[in-house]
């Protein structure tokens, strides 16, 4: 039987997991670095394939060459997609956000670690019996579908071996004290980002997470309530 007494921890933990963009220049040791890959490593992958790569930065000369990259994204995102409150959250709120956003993007040069999480299936295998299979299987129509949304799929695909890892090393530095925060925005330049750390073209980039001692507090999360999300049975 599972520890109880392990539960409330871990779910403080969950409820206290706020993304920390404000992070102080101290340097991060490789060991805890070493940390959190491993508890990535620890997520579930499936077909437990194990296809994913991880790139840690934390030569401060290769930090300066990134931070023009990641200004460029961040401004873009400000520019379209962050340029409004999401709905539900108040313009003070959003305000307080967009400043440690900025502060993150200034300070960028600063930052003590990142990680980059990779993946990338193998070559399929499949033949052409297990072709016809699949396709009696799904139903022309279906198969029809499939044969539009395949790039989507594979994308899914691979994200869902790769970002179970990642809410494990967010996890792990929560629990170690470490502020990090999962972001996007490098898929804006991901041919620049990919070139200035030598990741191969063929390899998928997920995720640029920043890692550092944080310059503030953990607090609670502002989420909605369960009752608002739960659709029991059907929608």
């Amino acid at each position: 039987m599972a520890d109880d007494a392990a539960e409330p921890s871990l779910f403080a933990t969950m409820s206290t997991m706020r993304a920390m963009r404000r992070l102080r220049p101290d340097p991060v040791p490789d060991e805890l670095l070493d940390q959190l890959i491993q508890a990535a490593v620890w997520g579930p992958s499936g077909g437990n394939m194990q296809r994913y790569e991880y790139v840690v930065v934390t030569d401060r000369t290769v930090m300066a060459e990134l931070a023009p990259l990641w200004k460029r994204c961040v401004d873009a995102y400000l520019a379209t997609t962050g340029k409004y409150a999401p709905e539900g959250m108040d313009e003070a709120a959003y305000g307080r956000m967009v400043a440690a956003i900025e502060y993150q993007r200034d300070h960028f040069a600063d930052t003590p670690a990142l990680i980059i999480p990779c993946y990338q299936f193998p070559p399929p295998r499949i033949e052409e019996e297990g072709l016809r299979i699949y396709a009696e299987a799904l139903g022309a129509e279906a198969t029809e579908r499939m044969g539009r949304i395949q790039e989507r799929f594979s994308a899914l695909a691979e994200g869902s071996c790769v970002y179970p890892g990642v809410q494990n090393l967010l996890l792990a530095a929560r629990g170690l004290g470490l502020a990090a925060n999962i972001t996007i925005w490098h898929l804006f330049l991901e041919t620049e980002w990919k070139a200035a750390l030598g990741i191969p073209e063929g390899m998928n980039t997920f995720a640029v997470i920043p890692v550092g001692w944080p310059r503030g507090n953990f607090g609670p999360v502002r989420r909605r309530p369960v009752s608002e999300v739960v659709h029991r049975d059907r929608w």
